[in-house]
């Protein structure tokens, strides 16, 4: 069995996937920053400092509460949308920063795949070059 588990671990795809998990964690990171430290303050000031997570729909209770946290906290039933709001404002600038680190990485690969790749001389390309060489040298 120990010796099962050890091929399995050994495996390609095993440490691969490993590997893609580790980096997608760094990566979540990198995003998780970009966006919140930079592209929704800029939503923010864009949109006057409208803080949508405090919109909400109270479903009961005797009086109205200023806060969603306060009708939460009161135990009143809500339907906070403007939690929603937020979550897809977040996913969409989530989505536009995604797009944007994909489209350098593409336009990286294609540069590299334009570049064209030098021949490697043939042996009749070498003679004709000795031949020239030993014409310009008399």
């Amino acid at each position: 069995m120990f010796n099962e588990f050890k091929d399995f671990i050994a495996r390609g795809n095993v440490i691969d996937m490993a590997v893609g998990i580790v980096m997608g964690a760094a990566f979540t990171a990198i995003v998780n920053s970009a966006v919140g430290d930079i592209l929704m303050p800029i939503i923010g000031w864009m949109m006057a400092g409208v803080d949508f997570s405090n919109y909400f729909i109270q479903l009961g209770g005797d009086q109205a509460y200023p806060t969603l946290a306060a009708a939460k906290e009161a135990g009143v039933p809500v339907i906070s949308y403007g939690v929603m709001v937020n979550a897809v404002i977040n996913f969409l600038a989530v989505s536009w920063f995604v797009f944007w680190v994909v489209k350098g990485t593409n336009k990286l690969k294609k540069k590299e795949e334009a570049a064209p790749a030098v021949p490697a001389p043939t042996p009749e390309d070498i003679v004709l070059l000795r031949e020239i060489r030993d014409s310009l040298k008399k």
